[in-house]
């Protein structure tokens, strides 16, 4: 979906959740977007978020990391405004549905686990009929097989059975900012806390399938 960023949500530009969402958690030394996008800046701004530079190109291509894009704004902070936070917090506008308190947990977490940890990451319990026990693979003919190889009546499990698994819904993210820099830069260090979050606040927008599912998603949330 092109510039579903500052496609209208529910009456405001998709971006605009994730900013007065931020706002509200009132927990934040800086708030900023990063962007190459004019029109995405000014959108920005208008809802409240600072935007005190504009990202440079070779950070906003297709092939682009996340990585090459915090990098960048942690280096531009402490260059030019002197700002050097030791954590940062992700918020990214595709996932709407993290609430205030959300992010105030994670702030907690950072608080209490000073040392212990290197980056957190928020996290939902996986559907059972996602569960990688139940994926399969087919062959020539039509025939399936478990994805292990084996038959379907060797590996009869049970949905209630199933370990409990869980995946990145992509709502927050939170690092180290030293985690960025050394002799090996990334995101994530080494001790990564999962944070767990209700399925229903889980929205993660790539398809026009996510944006019509998660508008049915925010209403319930809005509702209630």
């Amino acid at each position: 979906m092109p510039r579903k960023n500052i496609k209208e949500f529910l009456g405001k530009p998709l971006l605009a959740w994730s900013i007065e969402i931020g706002k509200e958690a009132d927990v934040f030394d800086r708030f900023i977007l990063t962007t190459e996008d004019k029109e995405i800046a000014e959108i920005g701004k208008k809802y409240g978020i600072e935007v005190p530079f504009m990202r440079p190109k070779e950070f906003a291509l297709d092939t682009s990391k996340s990585f090459d894009a915090i990098r960048h704004a942690v280096e531009w902070l402490k260059e030019s405004d002197n700002f050097y936070p030791d954590w940062i917090i992700l918020l990214e506008p595709t996932s709407p549905g993290r609430r205030p308190f959300h992010i105030r947990e994670i702030v907690e977490i950072i608080k209490n686990n000073q040392g212990k940890i290197d980056s957190i990451i928020s996290i939902s319990k996986l559907p059972s009929h996602y569960h990688p026990l139940k994926v399969l693979k087919m062959e020539n003919g039509g025939l399936v097989k478990r994805q292990t190889g084996k038959l379907i009546r060797e590996t009869e499990i049970r949905n209630q059975d199933f370990p409990e698994l869980y995946y990145s819904n992509s709502a927050i993210y939170a690092f180290r900012t030293g985690n960025l820099f050394g002799e090996n830069p990334n995101l994530w260090g080494n001790k990564t806390l999962g944070y767990l979050m209700d399925e229903k606040y889980s929205m993660d927008i790539d398809t026009l399938e996510d944006w019509l599912m998660a508008e049915i998603k925010m209403r319930k949330l809005i509702d209630n």
